[in-house]
């Protein structure tokens, strides 16, 4: 042999265009290719693209034997003779029956059309493909159907909306103002004949909102210790209930309101004491048992009948005086009070049982901290007579602007507020302000309802040191059990 081919042990000379079958296996010389299995050719047309195919090995004579060259050495000119004939390579444009080279051949294992199903069947399918959930054919042929049927169209577009729903990260919580919007909406429609007073939504709002939490915790919650906390002079104090004792506390305090609109009493009236701790006392002595749910109809019962009778009373119900004992507030200001003590104390049953509870409406929220600035220079007043705030600068005659504190509220239900620092009986003006105060409204709730010191008061403050503190610790006094 010539060149680098090399011989086979049978003396018999290797097939020109032979190529080695791929994998470990022995050496050559030391291998019977006759003994070795041939690997199926893949049928014409069935290789992907970029799929390499390897050859076979073919025989190379009537013996049988199958010599094969070693490859990347040159190969041998091995002359004429039948042993030195290389095998034919199939023909890759077949001959149809006409004697014509074929020039395409169908692929019996990829097909690009789709799948041919009947109506009812991709009806069915809708679900799954809105969901993304069907094969490549599937969705073919889905897809293929949508642009010829109308009916089904639409309802793939239907499911794919409701798809986007279900993948929703917003919150399952609902929306505090929904009720007042669903409200409104019905009310455009159909306007009430004896609507709700408008000083008498926010106690709607906040008794309705509290009422949808206490609808959503189990029986053993409302045994659920909750601690109730405000200021007395210059120190916080706290009482420990549960959540069924801090709804008796409200339908206590609620009860001055009923007796005030000629409503029963659920302590009798006669004989209660007026003011709101005595009253929550006296209650929560005269029950035997500790207070279980069933104290939340009567509670709730009482709410309404309260707003029932205001809307029917007419405009000048608003100005009827309840009494507090050592202060009194006409029913629309006594009204708002008793919201603002519902969402304080709903935030607090909310925090015992670990329930979502949002801040009233903007509207709502400013209404309440309004009640509480009108209310500064009373008790700025009252902490001066007891030795508790600095004393009086500058007095002026009653409705004369005085010195005053600038209140800048910011945030949810923000807005500005002069605050009389010398006398009740004057009027805060802005070219008067010593001092300014700016606070988030939810803080500056916090603060009137004494869950949080006057120094602890996230508050920007800028002028008379004096008279911010006062006012501040004034804030806090305002609130009560």
């Amino acid at each position: 042999m010539t060149g680098g081919g090399r011989e086979s042990e049978g003396g018999e000379e290797e097939v020109r265009g032979a190529r080695r079958i791929p994998g470990p296996r022995g050496a050559a010389d030391d291998l019977d290719l006759a003994s070795v299995p041939l690997p199926p050719l893949p049928p014409p047309g069935g290789t992907a693209p970029d799929e390499a195919v390897p050859e076979q090995a073919q025989p190379a004579s009537a013996s049988g034997d199958a010599p094969e060259s070693d490859a990347g050495e040159p190969e041998a000119d091995l002359g004429p003779g039948p042993a030195a004939e290389a095998w034919p390579e199939p023909d890759p444009w077949p001959e149809t029956a006409d004697g014509t080279p074929e020039t395409s051949a169908p692929d019996p294992l990829v097909s690009s059309a789709p799948v041919v199903l009947p109506h009812q069947v991709l009806k069915a399918l809708l679900g799954a493909w809105a969901l993304s959930a069907c094969s490549a054919e599937e969705t073919a042929a889905v897809e293929d159907h949508l642009t010829g049927c109308a009916p089904c169209a639409d309802e793939a577009l239907r499911l794919r909306d409701a798809v986007g729903l279900l993948h929703t990260d917003g919150s399952l919580d609902l929306d505090p103002t929904l009720r007042t919007r669903v409200l409104d909406g019905c009310f455009g429609r159909r306007p009430a004949r004896i609507p709700v007073p408008e000083w008498a939504a926010p106690y709607d709002a906040e008794t309705a909102r509290l009422d949808a939490l206490l609808r959503d915790i189990g029986d053993s919650e409302w045994h659920a210790p909750v601690r109730l906390q405000w200021f007395e002079e210059e120190r916080r104090v706290s009482r420990r209930t549960t959540v069924a004792g801090v709804i008796g506390h409200l339908m206590a305090v609620d009860g001055l309101l009923s007796a005030a609109l000629g409503l029963d009493d659920p302590l009798d009236g006669g004989k209660a004491p007026l003011d709101p701790t005595e009253r929550t006392e006296t209650y929560w002595s005269a029950t035997r048992r500790p207070p279980t749910r069933a104290v939340r109809e009567p509670w709730r019962a009482q709410s309404h009948e309260l707003i029932r009778t205001a809307s029917f009373a007419g405009r000048n119900v608003a100005e009827t005086s309840v009494s507090y004992g050592a202060f009194a507030l006409p029913l629309q200001d006594a009204a708002l009070d008793r919201a603002f003590e519902c969402w304080v104390h709903g935030g607090d049953i909310a925090d015992a049982v670990d329930y979502p509870y949002p801040a009233p409406s903007a509207a709502h929220l400013h209404r309440m901290i309004d009640l509480a600035a009108r209310m500064l220079p009373a008790a700025l007043a009252g902490r001066r007579s007891a030795g508790l705030a600095g004393p009086a600068k500058d007095l002026v005659a009653a409705g004369a602007p005085g010195r005053s504190l600038h209140l800048e509220i910011e945030g949810h239900g923000g807005g500005d507020w002069y605050i009389a620092l010398d006398s009740p009986a004057a009027v805060g003006a802005p070219e008067r302000a010593v001092a300014q105060v700016a606070l988030d409204g939810v803080e500056f709730c916090r603060l009137v309802a004494g869950h949080i010191s006057p120094v602890e008061a996230a508050a920007g403050q800028e002028g008379d040191r004096e008279a911010i503190r006062d006012v501040l610790f004034a804030a806090a006094s305002l609130s009560r059990l």
